[in-house]
C-alpha cells in the first residue's frame, strides 16, 4: 500500500501563541487524532516540530559545510509536525488528512512517499 506523508502547516502565530484554553483543546483533539489512527492502523509514524527559528539550515559549497540559524525560507505558514500514513490511496489519505485538527487553522500538505 502506498505511504503519505501529511506535512502540516500552521500560521507562525499559532506556534507561538502562549498557552491557552483554545492550545489545550488542539493538543487533546491531536491526542484523540493520533488515537484514532492508529486504531484505523494506517498511522507509520509522526512527529510535532519546535517553531522555525530553532531551525538550523546546513548547506554544501564548494565542499564546505554553511550553516544558517532559522529556517531556509521565510513563510507565512510554518511546518509544525507531520504524519505517516500507510493508505490504500489518495481518496483514504485525504479523508484522514481533513481530519488533523489544524487543517482548519492552517494547510495539510499530502505527500506521496517514493517506495523504495
Amino acid at each position: 500500500m502506498p505511504k503519505y506523508a501529511a506535512l502540516i502547516y500552521i500560521p507562525q502565530r499559532l506556534i507561538e501563541a502562549p498557552q491557552s484554553d483554545e492550545t489545550r483543546k488542539v493538543s487533546d483533539a491531536y491526542m484523540t487524532y493520533t488515537e484514532d489512527v492508529q486504531k484505523a492502523g494506517i498511522l507509520r509514524g509522526g512527529e510535532g516540530l519546535m517553531p522555525a527559528s530553532m531551525a538550523t539550515s546546513v548547506r554544501v559549497q564548494d565542499g564546505k559545510t554553511i550553516t544558517m540559524d532559522g529556517p531556509f525560507a521565510e513563510t507565512k505558514e510554518q511546518q509544525g509536525g507531520f504524519y505517516l500514513f500507510e493508505c490504500k490511496d489518495l481518496d483514504e489519505a485525504i479523508t484522514w488528512a481533513s481530519k488533523i485538527p489544524d487543517a482548519s487553522r492552517g494547510t495539510i500538505e499530502l505527500r506521496p512517499v517514493i517506495q523504495m
